[in-house]
Parts: C-alpha cells; structure tokens; sequence
C-alpha cells in the first residue's frame, strides 16, 4: 500500500475499485454506471471524476468514457486485491460469502501492509492445503 505522505482517501480508493470491476464487468465505464454501482448520486460522481482526473488517476474521452491510468489501475489493482483476500478469510472463518465481500470492504482500507501480508501467507497456506 502506500506510505502515510501518499495515503489516499478511502472514497478515491472506492471509486478506483468500482471503475476497475465495472470495466471487467461490461468492458467500459461511464460516469453513470459508476453512479449505480455505488449508489450514489450523479452529482458526487461528477466531483469525484474530476477530483480523479486531477490526480492522475483516470483519463475520460470525449464520449464521457472513463479509463483507469496507469497510476489508477495499480492502486484499484492493490485495493481489488485486499478485497478478495480479506473476503476468503472471512469466508474461511465461517461467514457467509455476501457478508465477507460487506465486511472485506470495510477493512481493507485500514489494514497495515504488515497484518495484510500475513492475511496474504495464511490464506495461501489455507488453499494450498485443502485444494
């Protein structure tokens, strides 16, 4: 993750993450789109678009498309990642599959790289020995 002086918002880490699995699921991504899977309104998608573009972290065409920079899609990439792996404990300690991806997202903002890569390790032993 990054370092305190780069931390970044948990709303532009959200956004970052809502782009990337709306781009795998329908292969593009537009301001509305990013509305609906996050249940937000149209107006805060237009800030936060444009406080992402400022930043580096998405680029827009001119037909409103949104697409993740390179800078963007590593840090939805490493948030993504979190997600997935927070979820797998979860689900491994018994919670059911919608609750883990709640609770993942809930967590995987806050979590030190340190408590994160030992989640990391401990899952990977997990599925190396039941699979």
């Amino acid at each position: 993750m990054k370092e305190v002086d780069e931390k970044l918002h948990e709303s532009t880490e959200d956004y970052l993450e809502a782009i990337l699995n709306i781009k795998e699921e329908q292969g593009y991504v537009r301001s509305v789109d990013i509305a609906t899977h996050m249940n937000v309104s149209k107006p805060s998608i237009t800030y936060a678009t444009k406080k992402l573009k400022e930043g580096g972290y998405i680029n827009m065409d001119k037909n409103g498309m949104i697409v993740l920079t390179e800078k963007g899609l590593g840090i939805a990439n490493e948030i993504w990642t979190r997600h997935k792996t927070l979820a797998m404990l979860f689900e491994y300690l018994g919670t059911s599959k919608k609750q883990s991806m709640i609770d993942a997202c809930k967590v995987e903002h806050d979590l030190s790289d340190e408590t994160f890569k030992s989640i990391q390790k401990f899952i990977k032993s997990k599925y190396k020995t039941t699979k």
